[in-house]
């Protein structure tokens, strides 16, 4: 998913209990100190949090959703047939009990639970699932995440998407109000986890229709199902909304949060002071030295790896970046340690690579995938520049601007400024111009490439390397790239239907080594730590390596002592 992105489809993904390790793994704990039975009893009056966010919402329809922030909004105030726990287990959401297989486990039956409400006070039902699916399917629709999600998993996905037969071929049905089937192309043993994102969710086909174009515009025009409702938020340019709890949830009993304010604040250094103030609870992620190392070995420091990789992606639809030397000189131009050690100096660390550190484990030797995988596109700036030579002189140049889109926090801007600079000095008449812009115009430009260089990234919304690998195919629709290599295409094809875990693993070791080391499709950066500051009376603060950042519905404030 975005993050910039953040995707998707496998066939042949980790058993639950590697997803589980897996997760738990990602980070040094998923958890920010999860209640106890004594501070339980220890309930302040006030059950409000005060958090703040680096960015503003670009969606909160589920089915248009296409980024991290979207999705931790819409896993707060709606629910799938199943949601990740606050132990990283999956646990039923609108579902009563886990799907029901069929003998070669490509016909899933689940039965739904009679109480689930819609905040106007209709019965979820399972007709909302099969218009939600439909809806996120429809070549009318156009979503972003829709085909890649459901193209080769769900059974006709693909031919609906290419307008080959009508949505109501989808393989998914409702046998009555609270029974699903899903129908699939082939087995899929993640199928459950596979659900918890966020395109499955619900829709109130009566409602959704009714508002039109309106729908999600604002919180006055969102029906929810979740822990919490939305009521304020004015849409997509929108510097502050609040959560509510939701008392027609299922499990209201089991949420203690009533409120949650939320504000951007695009600066650390505000986002600090905010939270010394007491005026914040959880600040956004921070990536400035100068503040972390304030709060090195502090309690309220809270930081853990994700499995989230961050690159420059190279627009292809401009002839100089068509040149694989000009694309690999700039990849090796910058000091990823610098970037990592001095400008970030928050725990991330260089990468050179695109599937994550400690994120898969093979299924057969429980290896992580870097283990046998290689290290590509390290820093080189001596071959950068020959390379830079080299390529100008292909296509007939001797300077070449390009334009940058970047994101218009404080942090991004710093790191755009010393990337900027390192290819500058490293590559002779390469001139850069930067456009810092919010997160949701720049996920607009990505989409439409409307670019030359662009800073994005990815982070998993299942635990498998495919998640990370199908995003460089030729027909991938959250590529964006223009990027094509029919060796790639083919070793990614074959990877989703190897049934040999260690075949599987070498296909998308040698793909990685083709989009990076021959092509320098794009110029990995780091994989993130994230940082940030959570206070002592927040109990119960759950973060999660796949999908959603985190969820709110386990917090509790307690009273502290001052």
């Amino acid at each position: 998913m975005k993050k910039s992105k953040f995707s998707l489809l496998l066939v042949f993904a980790l058993v639950l209990s590697v997803f589980l390790s897996a997760c738990s793994g990602s980070k040094t704990d998923t958890t920010k100190k999860t209640a106890t039975k004594k501070e339980t009893s220890n309930l302040a009056a006030d059950q409000t949090l005060n958090m703040l966010e680096s960015a503003e919402i670009p969606t909160m329809d589920s089915s248009m959703a296409q980024d991290v922030l979207s999705f931790t909004m819409l896993n707060a105030t709606n629910e799938g047939l199943y949601r990740v726990d606050n132990h990283q287990n999956i646990i039923d959401g609108v579902a009563d009990g886990k799907p029901v297989a069929n003998a070669d486990k490509t016909v899933y039956t689940i039965h739904l639970k009679k109480d689930t409400k819609w905040s106007n006070g209709d019965t979820v039902t399972a007709h909302d699932f099969v218009y939600a699916w439909q809806r996120a399917i429809d070549p009318k629709m156009a979503t972003p995440y829709g085909p890649y999600y459901m193209e080769g998993t769900i059974k006709n996905a693909t031919d609906i998407a290419n307008g080959k037969k009508p949505v109501t071929d989808l393989g998914i049905k409702a046998l009555d109000d609270f029974t699903l089937e899903v129908d699939l192309e082939k087995p899929v043993p993640y199928f459950q986890s596979y659900v918890t994102f966020q395109l499955f969710y619900p829709l109130n086909q009566k409602y959704v229709e009714s508002q039109g174009k309106d729908y999600a515009k604002d919180a006055s025009h969102i029906l929810f199902n979740g822990p919490f409702k939305m009521t304020k938020w004015d849409g997509p340019t929108a510097q502050d909304w609040t959560l509510a709890k939701n008392d027609t949830y299922w499990d209201a009993k089991d949420v203690t949060l009533t409120t949650a304010n939320f504000n951007v604040s695009k600066d650390p250094q505000a986002s600090a002071n905010a939270f010394e103030a007491g005026e914040a609870d959880i600040t956004p992620k921070l990536a400035q030295p100068s503040i972390l190392s304030q709060y090195e070995g502090s309690k309220n420091l809270y930081r853990y790896m994700q499995p989230s990789v961050f690159w420059l992606k190279f627009n292809e639809q401009n002839p100089a970046l068509k040149n694989a030397d000009i694309r690999k000189a700039i990849a090796l131009a910058i000091d990823k340690k610098a970037l990592t050690t001095d400008v970030l100096a928050n725990g991330s660390i260089p990468a050179n690579f695109i599937v994550p550190k400690d994120f898969a484990k093979s299924d057969t030797t429980g290896k992580d995938f870097r283990a046998d995988a290689g290290s590509y596109l390290e820093t080189d700036k001596a071959q950068a520049a020959d390379l830079w030579k080299k390529g100008l002189a292909t296509i007939g140049k001797t300077s070449l601007t390009l334009n940058y889109i970047g994101q218009d926090t404080e942090s991004a801007k710093k790191s755009d400024a010393f990337i900027k600079d390192q290819l500058e000095k490293t590559l002779p008449g390469l001139h850069i111009t930067i456009a810092s812009v919010p997160f949701n115009i720049k996920l607009d430009r990505e989409d439409k490439q409307q670019y030359d260089l662009l800073f994005s990234g990815w982070g998993p919304d299942y635990q498998d390397p495919m998640t990370f690998m199908d995003l460089w195919t030729s027909d991938n629709q959250q590529q964006h790239m223009s990027y094509s290599d029919s060796q790639v295409d083919t070793l990614i094809k074959q990877a989703k239907v190897e049934t040999d875990y260690t075949k599987r693993w070498q296909e998308l070791q040698q793909a990685e080594k083709l989009i990076l080391d021959t092509d320098a499709a794009i110029a990995p950066l780091y994989q993130r730590a994230a940082n940030l500051l959570v206070a002592d009376k927040v109990k119960g603060f759950v973060t999660h390596a796949v999908g959603p950042d985190y969820s709110l519905q386990w917090i509790k404030i307690v009273n502290t002592k001052k």
